[in-house]
């Protein structure tokens, strides 16, 4: 089955899902499971700008989405004076996490390679510190909240319904997807792939490496904080900093590599697997081990949350053995038509 039709069938089942109890109770589906798996699939796309399309190791994507978030909770909150509202405040999201890509790929994109990965990991740490000692800005470890959720015409899309708010998600992460698909079939996305395959020979031919990056940092930067606005949005709070640690930057990376690297029908794909794979199957397999007796939520060493990272982490080591290139396949660059 080809790449195309692995979108099709996912997006089918996401558009048929709210119909059905068979597989999942509607009110889980809305509310609990299916926006994050949405939410991380946009956080992955702009990862896979970065990561996938330019070949540069990213470990931080994580910051980007508490900028978006933060960003959010600063201009819709009641307890500030812009109260913007969930559009305005998702378009300024956008904005700042752009300008937060530039300031911070200026002075670090003629890296390469570890050294790259190593600063936006320390960029990543430091954004984390700062949100959480601005109390006076970001109310520190308590986070901003209450934040108001996804609004239209008609008003407040939670106090009805959960489907609405649904296919709003779903909504803007299939534009996401078409405007990511166009840029990579354009000239800059070849630009891209060019500087990802060989820099040295991109550069060669009148590319120039330093501008395109910064394009596609801004550009990565700018879709991980609409991810975090939208995450925002959805929890109705920004969380505490920590929220957006490493881990979150390792889950990104994740759906990217399993999905396959700059693949983006991948990634739509390997936001689904990992983020169900996380949300439902090792959740289940937890309690059918302690309902055997197994494991103990008593125990520090095998307590439940443990016992599902090792398995996720074995999961990967095997997604990685058998399936190195990740499920669809990595990205290969197009010939420019005539």
């Amino acid at each position: 089955m080809s790449s195309k039709h692995w979108v099709w069938l996912t997006l089918v089942v996401v558009l048929l899902l709210p119909f059905s109890d068979t597989l999942l109770p509607r009110e889980y589906a809305f509310a609990t499971l299916m926006r994050p798996i949405f939410i991380f699939a946009i956080l992955g796309l702009g990862l896979n700008i970065v990561t996938g399309f330019t070949g540069l190791l990213n470990l931080g994507i994580a910051a980007f989405m508490a900028v978006g978030a933060y960003t959010y909770g600063i201009l819709s909150a009641d307890i500030y004076p812009f109260q913007l509202g969930f559009w305005l405040s998702i378009a300024m999201s956008l904005v700042v996490g752009a300008l937060a890509g530039i300031l911070l790929g200026l002075p670090t994109l003629r890296l390469r390679g570890d050294y790259l990965a190593i600063v936006t990991l320390g960029f990543g740490e430091i954004v984390q510190d700062t949100l959480r000692n601005l109390e006076s800005i970001t109310k520190g470890t308590t986070g901003i909240n209450p934040l108001p959720g996804p609004t239209f015409f008609w008003g407040d899309f939670e106090s009805v319904d959960y489907r609405p708010s649904y296919y709003l998600f779903l909504g803007i992460l299939i534009v996401v997807y078409l405007v990511i698909r166009n840029l990579e079939h354009s000239r800059i996305g070849r630009t891209w792939l060019a500087i990802r395959e060989d820099e040295l020979a991109a550069s060669c031919m009148g590319i120039r490496p330093v501008r395109a990056k910064l394009l596609a940092f801004a550009t990565g930067a700018a879709i991980a904080s609409l991810s975090g606005a939208l995450w925002a949005a959805f929890l109705g709070s920004t969380g505490e900093p920590g929220n957006y640690d490493f881990q979150i930057s390792v889950m990104a990376l994740c759906i990217v590599i399993v999905g396959g690297m700059g693949n983006i029908n991948g990634v739509l794909i390997g936001a689904v697997v990992m983020m169900g794979f996380n949300s439902i199957f090792l959740v289940k397999l937890t309690s059918f081990f302690a309902s055997l007796g197994f494991i103990s939520s008593n125990s520090v060493v095998l307590s439940p949350n443990n016992w599902k990272y090792i398995v996720f982490g074995l999961a990967l080591i095997l997604m990685m053995r058998f399936k190195p290139e990740g499920l669809l396949g990595r990205s290969k660059p197009r010939e420019a038509k005539p």
